[in-house]
């Protein structure tokens, strides 16, 4: 360690000596071509396309959700769409059959009123 009062040799011996030290622990580094090196290669390599087929799997998944959440919510939105037209048909149905009603109603009192009308003339003749 370098004190503020030591020499400017002493600083520049200092110095070298770490600059030293960082080429050893540079040079004692394995090379390209050794079979650690290639081996710590191939399990970083496994380890990365191992993450891709999950990051794979993942987004295959979230499709299936995703398709499943759409298909889900077509089917609600056709049981609401027949649910509609169901309630729709009723009420038609219930118009029809009150139409019908109406019209009877006006019939039979056509009917009675044409009944009258024959018996006043029946009277007088």
């Amino acid at each position: 360690m370098v004190l503020k009062n030591d020499s400017l040799d002493a600083r520049r011996k200092a110095t070298a000596e770490a600059k030293a030290r960082l080429l050893d622990r540079f040079k004692q580094r394995p090379a390209a071509d050794d079979p650690a090196v290639i081996a710590r290669a191939a399990e970083r390599r496994a380890v990365e396309e191992a993450r891709i087929a999950r990051q794979a799997e993942k987004a295959r998944e979230k499709q299936a959700l995703e398709d499943e959440r759409k298909a889900a919510e077509e089917a609600a939105a056709a049981a609401a769409e027949l649910a509609a037209n169901a309630d729709r048909l009723e009420r038609e149905a219930v118009s029809r059959e009150r139409a019908t009603r109406v019209m009877a109603d006006e019939a039979a009192r056509k009917a009675q009123r044409d009944a009258r009308y024959a018996a006043r003339k029946a009277r007088r003749a």
